[in-house]
């Protein structure tokens, strides 16, 4: 072999083995979705309005929080917001405030939730919020759903607190649960008033007109219903909290970006 040629060999062979061990160039992350500028903060439109967003928490039916709420917040599209806000007007010259519970859902969070409900075998949070239902009928019954009207981001889940409003003690994983639909002194504290059950109570007492709620429970239902209805919202039958604006910005598409301020274009 020529001299230059063993000569050129030789230096190629130093930054073959540098390539080699050199780094690949770096993998970008694949950029969150953004809301359209529909969406608001509620918290922009109206301050006054509480909230406990549930899923950001552990405090759940599934025992975890839960993918995709990265901010405690409420996040809805403007109509909807704006709506909750001329009622809270009506409830605040009442002595009441409006408390949302949940929102905006990212599809991964309900997502998250069939996977939960395939899982037999977590059960932890079965004692407050499903203690007559067997998990593994959460689907035919009608619970869980691959689908959820909050991710088109005009469903509220809330509900009423007199004022002045004190706070509800945090949840502390691993205390012990008391059913849901148990006397208001019994089950988890809540600072609302009395709906006859807690939230996100998966049974039959949770239907707003069931016949068994009575009395105040039953007339503090009445009053979250006639307030929401008389500013476009409807009512799930099936959920004394469930109320959706109409008519939705959003009817058809069920969105996935973070609840979180920077998802916010708008």
């Amino acid at each position: 072999m020529p001299r230059l040629a063993v000569a050129l060999r030789a230096l190629a062979l130093p930054v073959a083995a540098l390539l080699a061990i050199a780094p690949s160039a770096p993998a970008h992350a694949k950029p969150e979705p953004k809301a359209p500028k529909e969406f608001v903060a509620l918290g922009d439109v109206d301050p006054t309005i509480r909230q406990e967003i549930r899923y950001f928490t552990p405090h759940n039916f599934t025992g975890d929080p839960v993918d995709g709420y990265r901010r405690p917040m409420c996040v809805l599209t403007r109509p909807a917001a704006e709506a909750l806000h001329r009622a809270q007007r009506q409830l605040l010259r009442r002595g009441y405030t409006l408390k949302v519970y949940d929102c905006y859902r990212p599809q991964r969070a309900v997502n998250g939730f069939v996977e939960w409900a395939k899982d037999l075998d977590d059960q932890r949070m079965k004692d407050e919020f499903y203690p007559r239902v067997d998990k593994s009928r959460l689907f035919e019954d009608g619970y869980i759903a691959g689908k959820s009207g909050h991710s088109r981001g005009s469903t509220v889940d809330l509900t009423i607190v007199p004022l002045p409003a004190l706070p509800t003690r945090p949840y502390v994983p691993g205390e012990k649960l008391a059913p849901c639909y148990a006397a208001k002194e019994d089950r988890f504290p809540d600072n609302s008033v009395d709906m006859g059950t807690g939230y996100d109570c998966f049974d039959t007492l949770s239907h707003t007109l069931d016949p068994r709620i009575r009395g105040a429970q039953r007339a503090n239902r009445l009053l979250l219903k006639s307030t929401l209805e008389q500013r476009g919202f409807v009512n799930l039958a099936e959920e004394w909290w469930h109320y959706t604006y109409q008519p939705e910005p959003f009817p058809d598409t069920y969105f996935d970006f973070p609840v979180a301020r920077r998802s916010l274009t708008g």
